[in-house]
């Protein structure tokens, strides 16, 4: 599993240019919310769903104070019912805990069998993320982690949510 650590020195081998905040643990929307942190309007919010025979994962990234239909979001885009996945379903498919979901997290899925999903508000801009720890926020361009993240493997979607 790549720790916080291990993400920056990840991205800056990429080439990645970043920005991160290191602050205090913070385990949803509203005590990150609670931070003063420099680019709120690029926070987003991380839900990692799975389909109603957990055969498929699925993580759904929004801007922060997006509400996400699963009813209207499967039918969009022809899945199965969806529900939220559980903590032990995201230590074994990306190695995090909750509070820190992350595309990164993605990162730490070697079999890449869970499929992103990223709002297409956030292309062409920055996406605010943890770096699979939820003590810090780091930012980049939401083309260069969709980027990262289909180059490790993984199957990445920019769809309207």
């Amino acid at each position: 599993m790549m720790d916080k650590k291990e993400i920056y020195e990840y991205l800056t081998a990429k080439g990645i240019p970043y920005e991160k905040a290191e602050h205090k643990a913070v385990f949803n929307m509203e005590e990150l919310s609670e931070i003063d942190l420099p680019h709120p309007e690029c926070e987003a919010k991380n839900l990692l769903v799975r389909d109603d025979k957990k055969r498929n994962y699925y993580l759904i990234t929004v801007r922060g104070e997006k509400r996400v239909d699963l009813k209207g979001f499967r039918k969009q885009n022809g899945l199965r019912n969806l529900s939220f996945a559980s903590a032990d379903d995201l230590m074994e498919y990306m190695s995090l805990t909750p509070g820190s979901v992350t595309p990164l997290g993605l990162l730490n899925d070697p079999l890449h069998r869970v499929i992103f999903f990223l709002d297409a508000e956030f292309e062409g801009n920055m996406i605010g993320v943890h770096p699979n720890d939820n003590t810090a926020t780091l930012w980049l361009g939401a083309d260069d982690l969709v980027r990262l993240i289909r180059e490790h493997g993984n199957e990445a979607n920019i769809v309207n949510i």
